[in-house]
């Protein structure tokens, strides 16, 4: 199923916020062409090792995870033969996603003003460390800095007072990703409104606009409860037993949601009477006597292997799972099961999808539609891998680079 079949998007973008959103669409089916910089591409191509790929034509794994579905073509948008061409392209385009610092594309003539003249149907999505808009507004962004300015490393890490440690970052680019993942959104709603509208617009989209938002509860405690959130560690601020706990020969994560999973909880422990004591009775009582009941947990946790706590709890319905490291993942059976892996020939159209080893391996589409999983076909472009067709369909322009017999620009 494709919904955004016949959508164009042109992609100004390059490492992982904007990319991520171009790539989203292009699950959904929409035609998105990756504008990069001449000889080098997106600065993620460099990003590397690991590495997929041969010699010349190798692509780092970064760049792999958030570029699947395009075409590329290399354009020095700096130049004005370049500018023009990149205008060419958004006058036909229905979505443009840029994330240059403010203000700078309006040099080249390709701020959402000029080229929403030339095309009042466009959706223009511009995605900044901090806003079109406010003091910060002309300082770079980045995932890292926008976690600890944003809040959220003052939330994630060790707990307060545990010596030797400090605030620390996502283990992923977590910002990056939801900044991707809320542009997407709001290109789907804008698309919408064009339909009733005829009118494109500017989306403005900031890292740490997301970030705050993404403080979700942590927020509301802090402006409902007049509370300054704190590094807890894997405990959650509102919830007991919610945590990672050490079991006979790993870890599990218990995330009892309510008071009858916390009754259930103690029972398959065989120690029903904990559920009836009054300090842990309900969750307020449990959040409030927090230390009196976590090493009780604890001991009973580590009695036992992972595989024989996740059996028995799940089999009375209390929420937990194991601790896998990331190559456990993907040999999960649900996982696998889900089809989360598949793999698209590089430089092909990825019609065979699940062919042997040498096709690039790639994460899959969390989502799916009518049972049938959105993903883009075609695996990530090499540089300039589709400049030779897209110079074919439009004729000549001198703001195309010459381009080598490999697909690489010269």
């Amino acid at each position: 199923m494709s919904p955004l079949a016949g959508v164009r998007v042109l992609d100004l973008s390059r490492v992982l916020a904007g990319p991520w959103a171009g790539q989203l669409l292009a699950d959904y089916g929409a035609d998105v062409i990756k504008v990069e910089r001449p000889g080098s591409g997106d600065d993620t191509r460099a990003w590397g090792p690991p590495w997929w790929g041969e010699a010349a034509q190798r692509m780092s794994a970064y760049y792999l995870c958030a570029n699947r579905g395009k075409r590329s073509i290399a354009i020095d948008i700096a130049s004005p033969e370049g500018a023009a061409l990149v205008r060419t392209l958004a006058a036909e385009a229905d979505v443009l996603i840029e994330n240059y610092k403010v203000g700078q594309l309006a040099r080249y003539g390709l701020d959402a003003p000029t080229l929403r003249e030339l095309n009042p149907r466009l959706v223009y999505c511009s995605i900044t460390g901090y806003g079109q808009s406010g003091p910060d507004a002309a300082r770079a962004g980045y995932d890292f800095a926008i976690q600890a300015a944003g809040g959220l490393m003052s939330i994630t890490g060790e707990a307060e007072g545990t010596p030797g440690t400090q605030p620390q970052k996502v283990g992923v680019a977590v910002v990056d990703l939801m900044t991707g993942v809320y542009a997407t959104t709001a290109i789907l709603a804008a698309l919408q409104g064009r339909e009733r509208t005829g009118q494109g617009c500017h989306i403005d989209t900031a890292l740490l606009d997301v970030q705050v938002a993404m403080l979700a509860n942590q927020a509301s405690n802090h402006l409902v409860g007049g509370m300054v959130p704190r590094r807890m560690g894997n405990a959650h601020p509102n919830i007991v037993p919610y945590q990672v706990f050490a079991t006979a020969d790993g870890h599990i994560v218990l995330a009892v949601g309510n008071d009858a999973q916390f009754a259930k909880l103690c029972e398959v422990a065989h120690h029903p009477e904990v559920a009836s004591d009054a300090r842990f009775a309900t969750n307020a009582a449990r959040v409030a006597h927090r230390a009196e009941l976590v090493p009780v947990v604890a001991a009973w946790m580590v009695e036992h292997e992972t595989g024989a706590w996740c059996a028995r709890l799940d089999a009375a319905g209390v929420p937990c799972a194991p601790l896998r490291s990331i190559d456990q993942v993907f040999q999960s059976p649900q996982v696998m099961a889900r089809g989360m892996l598949v793999h698209r020939q590089c430089g092909g159209d990825g019609s065979d999808a699940r062919g042997p080893a040498g096709r690039v391996p790639l994460v899959a589409a969390p989502v799916l539609l009518d049972g049938e999983r959105a993903a883009a076909r075609r695996a990530p472009p090499r540089l300039d891998q589709d400049g030779p067709a897209l110079r074919q369909a439009l004729g000549r322009h001198p703001g195309w680079p010459a381009a080598s017999t490999d697909g690489e620009t010269e």
